[in-house]
């Protein structure tokens, strides 16, 4: 069983982005893996704000990816590139905060324009902090997620059919790593 970190970057009480998450958490689960729920606009402001490293709440979300196995990072697209809230947690995080991991990154937004938002802005970071492997993402249209009051998510199918697999991929990924640990570490280059 890995255990994987789910964070939303959304910085929305009411988000899509987070729905999702926690929906495609249950499929995770079922999966036999363990999910640590993330919502980065939970941590406080002047902490993220500030770069306060030694806060003890960045402290603890620290720990939490250093703990993870896999790392599921979900953000809405805002002017063709991830929340400035993830960004502000990514730059708080270690350098290599995501070596050893397998990671799944996923977008929402409201038009197809953003589509690429993954590949050209999200995955180059993830990549810079080590990750070992990086799943297939996704990018899912806000107009595909239905939010019920109850805050049940339902997904058009054909949304449905690629997260599923999207997610079903990943979930492979983590039982081939899980417990691998991370490699060797990286030496600074010479100037």
């Amino acid at each position: 069983m890995a255990t994987v970190l789910s964070v939303s970057g959304s910085p929305s009480a009411t988000s899509r982005t987070a729905k999702l998450l926690r929906h495609l958490d249950t499929r995770i689960r079922a999966q036999g893996h363990e999910v640590i729920p993330l919502d980065v606009r939970t941590l406080p402001p002047d902490a993220l704000l500030g770069a306060d490293f030694a806060h003890p709440a960045i402290v603890e979300t620290t720990a939490l990816f250093a703990r993870a196995d896999g790392v599921v990072i979900g953000t809405p697209v805002y002017k063709a590139a991830y929340s400035g809230l993830l960004k502000s947690l990514l730059d708080l995080l270690p350098q290599y905060a995501l070596e050893g991991k397998t990671v799944l990154p996923l977008a929402t937004g409201g038009t197809t324009a953003h589509v690429l938002a993954i590949d050209y802005a999200l995955r180059p970071v993830l990549t810079s902090m080590g990750a070992d492997h990086i799943v297939q993402g996704w990018f899912t249209l806000d107009r595909q997620i239905t939010v019920r009051p109850d805050d049940t998510v339902t997904l058009d199918p054909e949304a449905a059919q690629a997260l599923a697999q999207v997610v079903d991929r990943f979930a492979a990924a983590l039982g081939r790593t899980a417990g691998a640990g991370p490699t060797a570490p990286r030496l600074a280059k010479a100037g």
